[in-house]
C-alpha cells in the first residue's frame, strides 16, 4: 500500500515525522514525501527534509496524508497543490491529516460534509468549509481520519494501522515504540490546562490565528465559488 505525504514548506515535523514512525514499521506500508520538486524543504523550524517524488512522478495514495504547520496558509491558495490532493483524493481508500493539515484538505473541498478534528487553536475553521468540528483526539468518519495538534499524529497513525492491519499489530508497534505517554505536567489540552494558562496561549497566539482564520474564510469563499 503506497502512503502519500504531503511535504511542504513550514511544515510542522513532527506531524508528519510522528506518523511516519508508526507507519515505517509496518512492512507492506511503502511511504511517499511528496512536493512540487525534489528540493530539500525547510520546516517552521528550519529542519530540511527532502522529498522522495514529485506531485508528477508520485504514485496512486492508498493513504493520502496532510501535516499541518503555519505553512498550511499558503496551500489554502495553492492551485497546484489542492489540484494535486484533489486527484489523489479520487482513487484513495482513505483521505486523512494531522493538526491543521485538515484546513487543506477542506480547503480542497474534501472535508465538505464530514466530521473531522485539527488543532484546538483553529478548530472552528473547520466548520467555514461544511465540515463538523469534533474536539476529540481523532476523528473518525468513513474514511476520512483526522488527528488533533501535532502530537496527536501517533495516536492517529497508530488508530489507522489497527484498521488497517488489526489491533494487535498496532499494539505491538505502540510497545516497540515506548509510546507510553506520561508527560511533566496535566494540561496538554484546553480541557485539562488551567485556565489562565489557556487565556494566554491564546493570547500569545492571537495575531497569527485571526491571520490564519482570515485565510481560512478566503479559502472557503473560494471553495463555495
Amino acid at each position: 500500500m503506497h502512503i502519500v505525504m504531503l511535504l511542504y514548506p513550514r511544515l510542522t515535523q513532527l506531524d508528519l515525522t510522528g506518523p511516519l514512525e508508526v507507519f515505517s514499521r509496518f512492512p507492506e506500508l511503502k511511504t511517499h514525501l511528496a512536493w512540487k520538486t525534489l528540493d530539500p524543504v525547510a520546516d517552521g523550524s528550519g529542519l530540511r527534509l527532502l522529498p522522495t517524488t514529485t506531485f508528477a512522478d508520485a504514485p496512486q495514495a492508498d493513504i493520502l496524508f496532510v501535516p499541518g504547520g503555519p505553512g498550511q496558509m499558503a496551500l489554502m491558495d495553492d492551485a497546484e497543490t489542492l489540484g494535486f490532493l484533489r486527484q489523489q483524493a479520487e482513487g484513495a481508500a482513505y483521505v486523512t491529516s494531522v493538526c491543521t493539515g485538515s484546513l487543506v484538505l477542506a480547503a480542497a473541498g474534501l472535508l465538505t460534509g464530514y466530521r473531522a478534528t485539527c488543532h484546538w487553536l483553529s478548530l472552528n475553521q473547520l466548520a467555514f468549509f461544511g465540515a463538523e468540528p469534533v474536539a476529540e483526539r481523532v476523528v473518525e468518519d468513513r474514511n476520512r481520519v483526522t488527528g488533533a495538534g501535532v502530537t496527536s499524529g501517533i495516536d492517529f497513525a497508530l488508530t489507522l494501522s489497527a484498521r488497517l492491519f488489526g489491533e494487535e499489530r498496532a499494539k505491538r508497534v505502540q510497545l516497540q515504540m515506548e509510546y507510553d505517554p506520561q508527560p511533566p505536567f496535566v494540561g496538554g489540552s484546553p480541557r485539562s490546562a488551567e485556565a489562565e494558562i489557556v487565556a494566554a496561549a491564546r493570547e500569545t497566539a492571537r495575531p497569527f490565528q485571526e491571520q490564519r482564520e482570515d485565510v481560512a474564510r478566503a479559502a472557503a469563499e473560494r471553495l463555495r465559488g
